[in-house]
């Protein structure tokens, strides 16, 4: 079942958390592509400096933080890659979770294939694990890009998010990654995943 608008308009760090273990699903190519999500990231604009919209900064890359919780936040970096960020909250209120990894559940030649350009089971023992354990590494293998940016996550289309009822485990509550520069945010405990689980970024 394709979770609900309503669920989208909390706080980013609930977010962050309640929806680890749920579906991300991509139809593309005429595939329905079926994901875990096994890590994430809060980022709150009004006390968040590694946030984009920290202090309420509102520029034409941000104005998606600004919508209301459910919609898709697509940003590009260091001009190569894409990040898929839901956005969070209410209107006006910026907040996003960065989706940091997935598992993929199926489909891995086509995944397999976009990446690097050869089957699943051709792949390297290193090459497996990094197919989809980073927040570039999964855009690159579902093909988002800033196409995807304002989807409205809580709809049927060609990127959505559906409710995993039998969820069953621990999760670690971290610091974020790569946000040195955010002096004290740097040591927020804002980073989520599931335990264990072998498509983690970074332990």
């Amino acid at each position: 079942m394709i979770i609900e608008k309503d669920f989208y308009q909390g706080d980013a760090l609930s977010i962050a958390k309640n929806i680890l273990g749920d579906y991300l699903v991509r139809e593309i190519d005429g595939k329905v592509v079926r994901s875990i999500i096994v890590e994430t990231e809060s980022y709150i604009g009004a006390i968040d400096k590694a946030c984009h919209a920290y202090n309420y900064k509102k520029t034409e890359r941000t104005k998606p933080l600004f919508e209301e919780g459910g919609i898709a936040y697509v940003y590009f970096i260091y001009g190569l890659y894409h990040c898929l960020n839901i956005v969070t909250n209410v209107k006006d209120e910026p907040e996003a979770v960065l989706i940091r990894a997935i598992e993929p559940l199926d489909n891995f030649d086509y995944l397999s294939n976009i990446r690097f350009n050869k089957d699943y089971n051709d792949l390297t023992r290193v090459q497996k694990k990094n197919l989809t354990n980073g927040p570039s590494k999964l855009c690159s293998a579902l093909s988002i890009t800033k196409k995807e940016n304002y989807k409205k996550l809580y709809e049927k289309g060609n990127l959505y998010i559906e409710a995993n009822p039998n969820k069953n485990f621990e999760i670690v509550e971290t610091t974020r990654i790569g946000i040195d520069y955010a002096e004290e945010a740097k040591d927020f405990v804002w980073r989520f995943y599931i335990k264990d689980n072998p498509y983690v970024s970074k332990k």
